[in-house]
């Protein structure tokens, strides 16, 4: 394909699968215009890259179909000033729309082939203002903190309450949940002192958060209701 053949095909994406679903921002409508997601496939993935779906890049992880891409990236209401701490880099991909959007992003990648890997696209692709660290990602990156908005890109079943001391006063954390076996949903956890807001968003299905073993003890909230 050439460079003319993606531009159509980011093009056709935006308006059959993001406006025609109610993604409304402007400035996120840009960015998933301008990221080139077939680079974060690796090989010649063609217009494929740009279908309604995830795709699998390797240990058990996804990228996540666009249009769930830019509704959670349209509900971090990033307004240009935020810092945003992801959680789980994957291949990449959200990274970079974020950090079209804001001036830093930092991003924990448990596998360290899939965090190299979106290292060398993010750099290729000039998304210097993007820094990645392969750790678990529930500790979050307190060095870094606190962070405007933190979001997580698979599914957590329990909420770790060191990402949510990381939130500046206001912010939010937002992504998906195990609300059972079988079902998940996209949440949001305002901080306001210390207690926090809750508000379910949407349906969702991810592949589920893992934490990487290394012995970490990191204290949970498994019912959103204590925190409210």
């Amino acid at each position: 394909m050439t460079l003319h053949d993606y531009h159509i095909a980011r093009e056709r994406m935006v308006r059959e699968q993001l406006e025609a679903n109610g993604i409304r921002s402007e400035r996120v409508l840009t960015a998933m215009r301008t990221v080139p997601r077939h680079r974060f496939l690796g090989g010649d993935a063609g217009s494929e890259a740009y279908s309604r779906h995830a795709f699998p890049i390797g240990f058990s992880q996804t990228m996540t179909q666009p249009y769930m891409v830019a509704y959670l990236t349209e509900h971090l209401l990033l307004e240009g000033h935020e810092t945003v701490l992801e959680v789980g880099t994957g291949s990449g991909y959200q990274a970079a729309v974020i950090s079209s959007l804001v001036p830093r992003v930092y991003s924990i990648e448990r596998i360290r082939e899939l965090a190299e890997r979106a290292r060398g696209v993010l750099d290729a692709l000039g998304h210097v203002n993007v820094r990645i660290k392969v750790d678990d990602g529930a500790l979050g990156w307190p060095e870094e903190g606190p962070f405007d908005r933190i979001l997580l890109t698979a599914a957590a079943t329990e909420i770790p309450e060191s990402l949510l001391h990381q939130l500046c006063e206001g912010g939010f954390l937002l992504g998906p949940v195990s609300r059972n076996e079988n079902e998940q949903e996209i949440i949001k956890l305002v901080r306001q002192g210390t207690k926090y807001s809750f508000e379910r968003l949407k349906d969702c299905a991810f592949v589920p958060l893992i934490r990487d073993g290394r012995g970490h003890d990191t204290s949970v909230i498994s019912d959103l209701a204590d925190l409210c």
